[in-house]
Formats: structure tokens, sequence, C-alpha cells
């Protein structure tokens, strides 16, 4: 919903003992994303896709991309790992802030009436949200993360038929979009659809359940 610059993690030399005084910073968190790579050791498929969320939402907030990351921040916010939701709340602010100090230029690129098609489904105006996304994706047809923003649209003003068919086509432009959808609380209305439910777990269809 892109290009994505990891996060730049210091690996610890091994021979070197830890100090204690050190493990933390002030506000009691683990050394920033450095951690990555313990988190990823450890964590569940749930946590493991929240922090990719929050890297590729770096990226686009180093790249003063705001729209695509405040919205990659919310849902980074509502995951499982309190650490990083703590993170992208504050990353979160700051591009609300940055926002709100910049006058948006009119929208010429698709990218541009993405971003504002996302902009107008946070306001709740669905039609204009409409207008932009379909300008954006007549730009950029193949752009997953514009066909994802439209089958999200589509869920949330009730066309079902609409929605899975895009999301079809999301997932299909880019596999990581099925991970995203699972926890996505745009698509609420098509939790009970078991098309949706086979759409996103194909594994259960495969294994009998």
């Amino acid at each position: 919903m892109a290009a994505s610059h990891k996060l730049a993690r210091r690996r610890r030399s091994s021979a070197a003992p830890s100090k204690p005084s050190k493990s933390k910073n002030k506000r009691g968190l683990s050394p920033s994303p450095d951690n990555g790579h313990s988190l990823r050791e450890t964590a569940t498929g749930e946590v493991r896709l929240q922090l990719k969320l929050y890297e590729e939402a770096l990226a686009h907030f180093q790249q003063q991309k705001f729209h695509r990351a405040i919205q990659l921040f919310q849902k980074v916010a509502e995951g499982a790992n309190k650490e990083l939701g703590d993170r992208a709340r504050m990353h979160f602010h700051i591009c609300q802030q940055r926002l709100s100090r910049s006058a948006a230029p009119a929208p010429r690129t698709p990218e541009d009436h993405y971003t504002q098609g996302i902009a107008m489904m946070n306001l709740g105006r669905w039609d204009d949200a409409r207008v932009s996304l379909d300008r954006a994706l007549r730009g950029a047809p193949k752009a997953d993360h514009i066909v994802y923003a439209m089958a999200a649209l589509d869920c949330l003003t009730g066309e079902a038929e609409e929605s899975i068919e895009r999301l079809k086509r999301a997932i299909a432009l880019r596999p990581e979009n099925r991970y995203q959808a699972r926890n996505d609380p745009d698509f609420a209305f098509l939790q009970d659809d078991p098309r949706f439910t086979e759409l996103l777990y194909p594994e259960r269809g495969a294994s009998g359940e």
C-alpha cells in the first residue's frame, strides 16, 4: 500500500560481554530496532509481519512520504508487539505534525492520487476516495498497493464481490498482501465470507480443514 530501506542493525561481537547498565535506553526499551535480529528469531508470524511493516514505514518516513508512512505506522501500532507499537505511535504523531505543516500539492502522479485517496478514506469520504484511487489505478494498474487500497475501499462500502476480486489481484501482484489483509480491519465486512477465508488461508483448504 514501495521500495523499502531495511533498518541498519549493529551486530554485537560475541566476544564482548554485554553490560547490563547499557541494555536499556532511557525509555526502558531494548536498543531501538537494533534488536530486530533477536525479535525475528523469537517472534510469531504475526510479530514478524508487524516488524516488516514497521521497517517499510520507516523507509517511507525517511523519504518524507508521510501519507504512506502514517498508514503503515497505524497498522504497526495495532499489532501484537507492544514495543513496536509504541515506536509506531511516536512516528505516527510525527507524521501528523509534518503533514499539518505542509499543504499538499495538487495530485499529478499515480502515487499522488493514491495518497489523496487514502486521506479521503481516513475521513470516511468514500466517493472522493474512489475518484482518487481510480485515477491512481489508471496510471499504475500493476501497483499492488493501489489495487489493495481499492479492495479495502470496496469492502468498506459493502462491495464484496469487487473487494474479493481486487484483493485476489493484489495478492497475485504481491503475495505478502495476503498476510497484511489477515489483520486489516478494513476487511472486517468480509470476515465471515468463505471466499475471503479461502483466499487468505489457502493452507486450510489444502490440509482438508
